[in-house]
């Protein structure tokens, strides 16, 4: 499986069910395996939340570096 494949699959099996039960959401905007840099757009009441940096780093980044290690760093966009 393709790197973006695996970021797709672990953002809707793991990552977009823990922000949705939340009142959020993610969508993924895009992904540069070869700089190691996925960037996301946080959605709903993440979007505007002010922990939406813990989130965006304790919850998605941690989720994707764990499965896909040559991932280094996510990235948020409005």
């Amino acid at each position: 499986m393709e790197t973006e494949e695996r970021v797709k699959s672990l953002i809707e099996e793991q990552v977009r069910p823990a922000l949705q039960s939340h009142g959020g959401d993610i969508e993924l905007v895009s992904i540069d395996p070869d700089g190691g840099v996925v960037t996301v757009r946080l959605k709903g009441a993440c979007g505007n939340c002010p922990f939406a940096a813990e989130t965006l780093r304790s919850q998605v980044e941690a989720v994707i570096r764990k499965e896909i290690p040559e991932i280094e760093k996510v990235v948020r966009t409005e």
